[in-house]
């Protein structure tokens, strides 16, 4: 089981790095977006390369950010039934859900987005727009998207088995504080410790 957990941490390292490097996605999305509509109405002009780089930050941060959402447990939950359930039954519950719905969705999305992908790549596909982009780096987002995010399932698997045969936490019961909270404990800190040099 040991191998396994050591596994499964470094599949959340790498779903944590490419979390992280969505959130720069989205800022460059934002940025590129607003640059763009500023050129438009300052200059009269537009680049439809622009608006496909947009669109393709986008597509990257939709597809590769499941993993993360998966591993921070912030995809949709149906909370007032699993809220009842008892940790063991939850986990059950999760590792059934995995196994049945997830694995097999990813694996058919992985074997029937690589052909679209590899076509593309091999044709040199274009977009139709004026001055659009190549297409075949948002059509590799399909199959390693769902690659990232099976793994996270095999990851979750993992810790949710480690539980069941009491090798390990039980994931579904922490609670991440968010940064917000975080932000909050902080400020409250700098505080307390401002006013004990007062």
């Amino acid at each position: 089981m040991q191998a396994l957990l050591k596994l499964s941490a470094f599949i959340d390292r790498i779903n944590d790095l490419i979390g992280r490097a969505m959130m720069w996605f989205v800022l460059a999305a934002t940025l590129i977006s607003a640059g763009n509509a500023i050129v438009r109405k300052v200059a009269g002009t537009s680049s439809n390369a622009w608006l496909e780089v947009q669109w393709y930050l986008f597509a990257a941060v939709f597809m590769l950010g499941g993993g993360y959402a998966f591993l921070r447990n912030a995809h949709v939950r149906i909370d007032f039934l699993s809220s009842k359930f008892s940790a063991r039954t939850r986990n059950w519950v999760d590792i059934v859900g995995i196994v049945v719905c997830l694995v097999p969705l990813c694996l058919m999305l992985i074997v029937e987005g690589w052909p679209v992908f590899a076509r593309a790549w091999v044709s040199g596909e274009m977009s139709s727009n004026a001055g659009g982009l190549i297409r075949w780096p948002v059509y590799l987002l399909i199959p390693v998207g769902f690659a990232v995010l099976l793994a996270q399932g095999v990851s979750e698997i993992i810790k949710r088995a480690a539980f069941l045969s009491g090798a390990g936490p039980d994931v579904l019961a922490h609670k991440e504080p968010d940064e917000t909270e975080v932000l909050l404990k902080e400020l409250s800190a700098a505080d307390a410790a401002a006013q004990n040099k007062a």
